[in-house]
């Protein structure tokens, strides 16, 4: 199978070479992309080197499946164009996301409604994809009304510039920077750009995409995004109210029996998920568990992921691994060599 990373050199892109390597997917040929000022260097991958090519070089060669995580822009100009050569695209960025025509997944929610049609198929924004996964078994058990988030989200969501300028601040260097104050011993109530309603793109991105995933525009949702001094994943305070009553001790069984989530809630002996925990892991982590006592049917949760790898690269390539247990990608078949039949 002919596979295309496009960003190969960003945190992301790294990260989807990575879990393509670890999760054993079939890549016979990797087509590794950036930008121009890459092209001609090389990245390693299965212990070779493979050198960097243009996109329209990567169009060429005609990928079974094309992994974007190159930004919004870059996906609406080139993603299309790959679809046109019959390339399957999953694409990380906002830019399909709340497309009407495509595809917003998380294989552990919604895999299901993919068929070979979806050619350009959107990965959700980190924050949301480790929330779905936590809620979606209490969704179908309880029925979700109303969620109200908060987010603790690492400086790897910004991307290599904010890492360094976290680092450069702790170590009291001058450096370019991604945010406009500092952030070591700080918090940033701000997460992307500001909207006419107050809220930033980051948290209506959540109010948006949790409805389109589930696939029910009744959830009312709520959030506040906050960036934090961390590096290696996201945390949020997640309260939720179902239309039904639950009992704690079944929450805690429907999730441990859930696909993707790992329960970390012992309080008594100071177990629960932190993000130094759930750093490299692809599992979504919930714990300190407990009834909201101000209002019935209420329950609040704290979910903890790594946003590089479920919240990306490892949710991308999940989705690629569905399509292909499912048919809808196909793997090609080594060509055999004819011999002629002698008397």
């Amino acid at each position: 199978m002919k596979v295309a990373v496009v960003g190969a050199t960003g945190l992301v892109g790294t990260k989807m070479l990575q879990v393509l390597e670890e999760r054993n997917f079939p890549v016979t040929r990797l087509i590794p992309v950036a930008s121009e000022r890459s092209v001609g260097k090389t990245i390693r991958f299965r212990g070779k080197r493979h050198k960097i090519v243009s996109m329209t070089e990567a169009i060429r060669k005609k990928p079974d499946v094309a992994i974007f995580s190159a930004g919004g822009t870059t996906s609406k100009e080139w993603a299309p164009r790959f679809a046109e050569v019959g390339t399957t695209v999953i694409d990380n960025s906002s830019a399909w996301r709340m497309d009407g025509d495509k595809k917003l997944v998380v294989p552990e929610v919604n895999a299901h409604v993919l068929t070979k049609k979806d050619k350009i198929i959107a990965n959700p924004n980190c924050s949301t994809i480790q929330m779905v996964v936590a809620l979606k078994p209490l969704h179908d058990r309880y029925k979700i009304k109303r969620i109200v988030v908060s987010t603790y989200q690492s400086v790897t969501g910004t991307g290599v510039k904010a890492v360094n300028q976290l680092m450069n601040e702790r170590k009291g260097k001058p450096g370019e920077r991604a945010y406009p104050y500092q952030i070591d011993l700080n918090l940033l109530p701000h997460i992307d750009v500001f909207l006419e309603n107050g809220y930033t793109k980051e948290e209506m991105k959540m109010v948006l995409e949790t409805k389109k995933i589930m696939g029910d525009d009744s959830i009312r949702v709520t959030a506040t995004t906050v960036r934090v001094p961390v590096v290696g994943g996201h945390s949020e305070s997640v309260n939720v109210e179902f239309e039904q009553d639950f009992d704690l001790n079944e929450v805690r069984s429907l999730l441990e029996k859930a696909p993707g989530i790992v329960v970390v809630d012992d309080p008594a002996n100071l177990q629960y998920p932190m993000p130094l925990h759930a750093h490299d892991r692809d599992e979504v982590f919930v714990g300190r568990l407990r009834r909201d006592e101000s209002q019935p049917n209420t329950l609040n949760m704290w979910v903890v992921s790594d946003n590089l790898r479920k919240g990306a690269a490892t949710n991308a390539v999940q989705i690629a691994e569905y399509l292909l247990a499912q048919g809808i990608l196909k793997q090609r078949r080594p060509k055999t060599q004819k011999h002629a039949v002698t008397a």
